[in-house]
């Protein structure tokens, strides 16, 4: 995009100092500057000046507002942008999977807790609870593997 901005804003600069020297009455100096338009602007401005732009208002501001007027790098940039936000949509959703799947192990490593923990109650009541509790969480961890999506 960087070199893109800096293309046209050459573009626009040598466009400025044509005009002036062309509305001065000084052809060699437009000239000079007309050599050093860019293939790509250059273009557009031939479009341009068939147009009779001095004598006709409505023909557009400039070069630059031609439909001939681009860059390549204008158009690489745009796609690279695209690629980049597709990569990064990309990135969200699979963080998203492993937040599921880090959710999974806590839970499952909290049904080892539970499970080891219970074993040190010398009571029937309580060690039954801690293994219901466990039990609940594994049955759950055991529902969000199943309906993971799938790669």
């Amino acid at each position: 995009m960087t070199l893109a901005g800096q293309n046209h804003l050459y573009d626009v600069i040598t466009f400025n100092s044509w005009i002036a020297a062309k509305s001065s009455g000084n052809q060699k100096v437009a000239d000079v500057f007309e050599r050093r338009f860019r293939p790509d602007f250059l273009q557009a401005f031939t479009a341009w000046q068939k147009l009779d732009p001095f004598n006709h208002p409505s023909a557009p501001r400039g070069p630059t507002f031609m439909p001939k007027y681009s860059d390549p790098h204008q158009r690489e940039s745009a796609e690279l942008s695209k690629q980049a936000n597709a990569y990064f949509e990309e990135g969200v959703v699979t963080k998203e999977h492993g937040d599921s799947y880090m959710k999974v192990t806590v839970f499952l490593a909290t049904v080892l807790l539970l499970t080891a923990l219970s074993q040190r109650f010398k009571s029937f009541g309580p060690r039954v609870a801690v293994l219901t509790v466990a039990s609940i969480m594994l049955a759950m961890s055991a529902y969000w593997i199943i309906t993971f999506p799938r790669a």
